[in-house]
This record gives structure tokens, sequence and C-alpha cells, in this order.
């Protein structure tokens, strides 16, 4: 280890640096010209103070970097340049940036970037900020105020300014969430002043801001409050944010503007309103109360910051730490059939996280942490392909699953925007200061903390959870006393050993707060060993005890499945043991750590388990189901009927076509226009694009009655209505959003005797309803008889 005058170092970043803070309060004010006004007991340090060292956390930040260096700005920019009247310096990005959340990116980028620069000093983002900050600024004249990339804004913003406002849920008049987009903007320049010191993007997010408030001057609170069913992202939280950088009230004034009533009161009364709603669409609100609380002390925001947080966490999250299923929350502890490929949205983790830091400077807790080191670990860190940065959109729980992960130009979905910033903000939350002076170690991760009022730096040397050893070493530019606070996790089942500078401290047990106290005089050669007992456990679904995920330490284990996709009915590994203890039924692999193999339990094979966040591609599960082996007898019966159930469909069926398959497609006739094919979950499927159809022939038995079976995915099915015709005859008519679990749904149509009737064959036509799509369907079509 290199070596280095510690006091020098230290009086050089005293005098040298500029202070910024993060909007969670730290100490040093710098450029937060508005105060918190309710007492903070906890500050948050800032990024520049905290340097990660080798490790995970550390690996997955360097990824994000990479992805960081080759977006090409000017791309994030085109279409603000075009929409003032400017000529493009590139082409657009694909995905979501040429679509109607055109722009969001450029938010997250612009923050991604400077929280980097403040982290690392790396000069080549400070240029990036400084570059998007001048486009924008001279795109902005031309707009009066307002700076965007959404087709057709002008007339929508139009039509808002007139009060001519309808919405549902995810419009404005047309316009995809308009407002989330103008927020990640606005938030991405507020970044660029505040740990770039960029002035210039400031004034350009200032007059956004007075944008907004002449847009929205004469709309009563009616209208208003229509105007926010539409998901607005943290407007709130951006506005007040703005009034704490700029002292002007108004801005806070203007933040009330973006007060869902409907929601927000009710979460005021400690109403649990959340079941049916759309997860992302209220953090981000309930973040602007809280921050709003903080400069306000308004108590009705900290009622809804508290209640929420416990809400969600409590009644909504699963194993790994994320929440929502399709995007949308459901009833209270209720999740045991709600494990899709389309479980924990990234993006309500990310924001997830940030209540939880604005909460824990209120009140600082080890429960707090415990849940943030959760969805930090196992889903944040999961969320990234480690070796390319790209990120998940859903991280999904269904089991024999697979992550799919993001292109690096033509995806840019909300969760890729918030992806970038993830990954480089590690460092934030590991440690906090509190207000009596003392030192909050929050998590486990390598790290160097630099900590310019105490003259002090802090190394974190641990390589947990493949060893329980944690150093904290001490290095002080003079003696200096402090209260060192050290989490105690809920994982350490068996207690904690400490012990400071080699003597064990076997009197020192958690405060009510959950943290383990040292005080005393700290000196350059002191450090405290921190051995937190590391063991597997289990934790269980709300509504189903024998369907778990299994931990070890602060790590949800994974069971990998191999390259192709199991069958969902029989592939899919079960435990059976009637020992409900996994260390009964788990044994560590000799040589490679973090690794466990199931020992006379697993069925119909043994399972291999490994740390969810370093699954990339394999196929896996994260929760299991356990029975005894009584009720394993009885779930292999109904195993055994499915068999049966698919013997007696071979013997019924007349005719079938596989879809997507050359000589089957030509040998019935098979065509279309506007059509696709692809191949997912082990089957190939069709479908017919908006506009377009496809037709085929098949067999059918004259003498009985014929249905048209059909096998449809379970997901996010909007827009998928679509007519079953018959030798033109309508049969039925489908709507696929209605099919919610990720499984396969076989559903069979009918046929009315008469179109079958003396007919060896029959035309099958799927056409789509407007502005809708049929299909994809899956597998095999079959004509049955009865």
């Amino acid at each position: 280890m290199k070596s280095y005058s510690l006091l020098p170092s230290l009086l050089v970043l005293l005098f040298t640096t500029t202070y910024s803070q993060s909007y969670v309060p730290e100490k040093q004010v710098g450029k937060i010209k508005v105060k918190p006004v309710v007492p903070i007991k906890a500050y948050s340090f800032n990024l520049q103070d905290v340097q990660l060292l080798d490790g995970p956390f550390k690996k997955a930040m360097e990824a994000d970097v990479r992805y960081l260096q080759v977006i090409e700005p000017d791309r994030l920019l085109a279409d603000f340049r075009e929409h003032a009247g400017l000529k493009p310096k590139g082409e657009h990005y694909g995905g979501w940036e040429h679509s109607g959340l055109a722009g969001h990116t450029l938010g997250h980028y612009l923050s991604a970037c400077a929280m980097h620069y403040a982290a690392s000093h790396d000069k080549q983002f400070l240029g990036k900020v400084n570059y998007i900050v001048d486009e924008l600024a001279e795109c902005q004249p031309k707009r009066n105020g307002y700076v965007g990339a959404i087709p057709k804004e002008d007339s929508m913003w139009a039509e808002v300014e007139k009060g001519n406002i309808h919405s549902r849920g995810f419009d404005l008049n047309g316009a995809w969430s308009p407002w989330y987009t103008v927020h990640k903007i606005m938030a991405g320049l507020l970044d660029a002043y505040l740990y770039c010191d960029n002035k210039k993007a400031l004034a350009v997010e200032t007059g956004m801001a007075d944008w907004t408030a002449h847009l929205l001057r004469n709309l009563p609170d009616s209208s208003l409050q229509r105007m926010l069913f539409c998901e607005y992202g943290g407007m709130n939280d951006v506005l007040n944010n703005t009034y704490a950088l700029t002292g002007e009230k108004k801005y806070l004034d203007l933040s009330y503007k973006f007060h869902d009533k409907r929601i927000l009161d009710s979460l005021a009364l400690q109403k649990d309103i959340l079941p049916g709603k759309h997860s992302n669409t209220q953090i981000p609100k309930v973040i602007g109360c809280i921050r709003r609380y903080e400069l306000t002390a308004g108590e009705k925001d900290k009622t809804i910051g508290d209640f929420f947080w416990q809400t969600v966490v409590n009644d909504h999250t699963y194993a790994p730490g994320g929440n929502s299923n399709y995007e949308y929350l459901g009833p209270a502890g209720q999740l045991n059939e709600t494990l899709t490929d389309n479980t924990m949205e990234t993006c309500n983790t990310y924001n997830m996280l940030k209540l939880t830091r604005h909460l824990f400077a209120l009140q600082p807790t080890a429960s707090l942490m415990d849940y943030y080191e959760r969805a930090l670990y196992n889903h944040i860190l999961s969320s990234q392909d480690h070796s390319t940065g790209m990120m998940c959109y859903f991280v999904p729980l269904r089991m024999g699953t697979q992550k799919e992960f993001s292109d690096s130009f033509n995806t840019f979905t909300c969760c890729v925007g918030s992806g970038m910033e993830n990954h480089v903000k590690y460092g934030e939350t590991i440690y906090y200061q509190g207000a009596d002076g003392s030192l909050y170690v929050n998590l486990f991760i390598a790290s160097r903390l630099t900590w310019k009022e105490k003259g002090v730096v802090v190394e974190q040397q641990t390589q947990l959870p493949e060893s329980n050893y944690i150093r904290l070493a001490i290095k002080a530019a003079r003696p200096v006393a402090f209260t060192l606070r050290i989490r105690n996790p809920y994982w350490a089942k068996q207690g904690v050993w400490i012990a400071v500078n080699g003597k064990e401290q076997t009197n020192l047990q958690p405060g009510a707060d959950g943290y383990f106290t040292i005080t005393r005089t700290w000196k350059t050669g002191d450090a405290v060993i921190v051995k937190p007992s590391l063991q597997l456990y289990t934790r269980s679904m709300p509504d189903n005890p024998n369907r778990l995920a299994i931990f070890y330490g602060p790590l949800v284990l994974a069971g990998v499945l191999g390259n192709k996709e199991p069958d969902p009915v029989t592939g899919i590994p079960v435990l059976v043991s009637t020992e409900t203890n996994p260390a009964g039924w788990l044994k560590a692999d000799d040589n490679q750590p973090l690794v466990f193999h199931s020992v006379n339990t697993g069925q119909p094979q043994e399972i291999t388990l490994k740390p969810f966040n370093q699954v990339q591609k394999e196929f896996y599960s994260v929760y299991w189901d356990l029975f005894t082996p009584q009720s394993w007898a009885e779930q292999q019966k109904v195993y055994e009927a499915e068999r049966k159930k698919r013997h007696e469909l071979e013997v019924s069926t007349v005719d079938l076509l596989r879809l997507g398959e050359m000589q089957p497609e030509r040998d019935h006739e098979f065509t279309g226009e506007k059509i696709n094919t692809g191949e997912e979950h082990t089957r190939k499927y069709r479908l017919a694009h908006p506009g377009g159809y496809f037709t085929f022939t098949l067999k059918t038995d004259p003498e009985k009655t014929n249905s048209l079976l059909c096998s449809y995915w379970g997901m996010d099915n909007r827009g998928r209505t679509f007519d079953i015709l018959v030798n033109d005859v309508k049969i039925a008519t489908e709507d696929l959003n209605k099919y919610k679990s990720s499984k396969f749904y076989d559903i069979a149509y009918p046929i009315p005797a008469d179109l079958t009737k003396g007919k060896q064959q029959v035309k099958i036509t799927f056409t789509p309803a407007a502005y809708n799509m049929v299909g994809p369907i899956y597998g095999e079509v079959r004509m049955i008889r009865e």
C-alpha cells in the first residue's frame, strides 16, 4: 500500500474543495441556501468524500462508467436541438429515446456524469456535463424557458395551459408522462450545478421552473388535480430542491401545485390506498414530501413519508428488496401468486433508496439501513450485467426465469436512465455523520472515507460476505474524540464480535437504534475489527410460509438452472425436507466462495446456489417451494395429472400448426401482413402489428364439435386486443391484458357447429383491433374435437 503524509493531504482538501451537498442534508452547507428547519440527526457525506475500494460495487461502478463513456451527448441532444429549431449534431438514439419519453435519458445521464465527477474528479465527465449544459442553454431562448424533446410537445403544453386536460394515467393530452421527462431534465441540471459547480445549469433549470409556473399560473386546483392523474415523476421534489438552492420561496410554493391529493392526502391519514397503484408513480411524490418536510417542518409531509415507507417495505416488498409486479402494487401482503417476469421494476428501488436516505437523516435506525442494504445488494447490484454495464428494466422472480438486459443504444427505458446513476453513487450511504459528531458505519463495503471536518481517514477493509472480517483502520491528523457507530445487521443472527486495537469488547451491546457505539479519542494506527456472524436463513412469502428465498448474510442466493429454460411444470426444482433450517440441507462448496449445493433435498434434481447479484445470463430461481416428504407425494400426483392432461390433449387433436416453422406454415397455407416471429420461453411465436393480420387453414372433424386452442404468455399485454375468425365469421374477441401471471395460458375457443359441419378444413384469421396487435401466439395452434 502506498504511504502518504496524511496531514498535508487533508489540509489541501480542506482549502481547495468547493463543498457541494446532496439533497439529503450534509453538515457542510455549501450551495444550499435554505437549511433544514427540522432537527437533522445524521448527515450524508458528499460523494467526493468516499472512495470505493476493490470489490463487487467498484466493479459495477467501473462497468457503468465504461458505458457512460461511450454514450454520445450529441445523440441524446438531437431532439432538443431539433425542437428548438437548431440543426442536430448527431442521430438520436433508439428505444424510448425515439418515442414519447424522449429526453428523459439525458437528464439521468447528466446526473450520472455529475455524480461520477464528484466521486472521481475525472475531468472528462466534467467536460460532458459542461457541454450538455451549454447545448441546453442554447436551446432554451428559442422556447421561452422550456427545453424538451417530447413529440408534439408545443401543442400539448398549449392545451394544458388552457386547462384542456385529460389523462388515462400515463398520458397527458396524448403525451407520454411529459412532466416525468421535465423532472429528469431539471434534476440533471441541478446535479450539474450541485456537483460540478456549473452556474449556467442552475440558470437553465430555474428558467424551466419559471416556465412551469407561467404555464400553470391560471389553472384552478381542480384542473391541477386532473393533470396530476398522469405520472409526473418528482416535480414536487425538484422544485423543493430549487427552493433550497436559490432561496426563492416561489419555487416552494410551486411545489404544492404538484401535490396529488388523491394519493398523498390518503397517505397522510395513514390509509393504505396503494393496492392497484402504479408503484413508481407514487415513490417520487413521497420523496418530494419528505424533502419538503425538511425545509418546512410540515408534519403532514413527514407522516406521508413514514407511513409510505413502512407500508411498501413491510407489505409489498419481495425478498431481494424490490417491489411491484407489472409495475403495480397488489394487495398488501399477497405476493405468492405474483412471481413473474415483470417483478421488481428497478426504478422503484432506485427511488425507495432515496426515500430511505432522507428518513435515516431524520431518525437514524438500523432497520432503515437493513432494508437499504438488502435492496442495494440484491436488487440494484443484481440489475446490472457486470461485464457490459447493461441494466434490467425488471428483475424477474418467476421460478426458472432469466434476466433481460438492455442493449447499448436501442433501449433507454426509464430503468436504463436510473441505472446510469445507480452504479456511480454507491459511496453515498456507506457512512453518515451524526449531528453529535459521531460516525455511522451503515454498510460493510470496502471503501475509504475522508472525513475533512475531523481530519480523519477511515479505511474499511472487507470482503464481506466471502469473509465476515471487517477492519476499520483510522488515520488522523491529530488525536480526535468521536463516537463510532457500527450497525448491528439483522442477518448476524448469532451475534457480532468486535475488538478495538486487538482487545475484544465483551460488554458491547447495540443501542435502541440498532448500532454498537464505541467512544474514544482516536489516533493514527487505531483499528476496529468487526466480525458479524454469517449463516444461512430463509425469508418466506408473507402469504405462503412454504415458498421461501434463501439468504447467506446480506445476500439472496439464486439457484442456477443452466442455459436452457426449464419446463415450467416439471423442470423447476423444489426442496423436500422435514428440516426448515437451510443449514440442514445446503453444503458450502469446497472451492467456490458463496456457492452452496443441496444435499438429498432437491427434486427432481439437486440445486446449486450462488449470490443473486452474480447471476447474469443463466436461468435461475430465487424462490423455492419447500415440501415435506408427505406433501411432496401429493404434489407428484398433481404432476401426474398434468401429464395425463397432456396425453388427453394429444388424443383429441385433429390438426395442429407449429407456428414460426417454415414447412408446417407452408402446409397450412400461412400468410399475413405486418407479421413477425420470434422465440421466448422455449417456444416460437407469431404476432401481427397494428394494421396487419395473419391467416392459415386447419383440418376439422366434420362430425364433432371443434374448438380452436391457442397459447399465450401472461405479460404486460397492453394493446393486444384482436378478433378470431373462422371462414371469415368472428367467433371470439381476445384481450391478452387479462392474463397477468408469467406462465402459459391455453385458451380454447368453441367453434359453432355450422361452421365446421361437413367441412374437412376451415380458414382461421386473426385481426387486431385499431391500434392493437395480435398475439404473440406461442407454440402450436390446435384444432381439437370435443
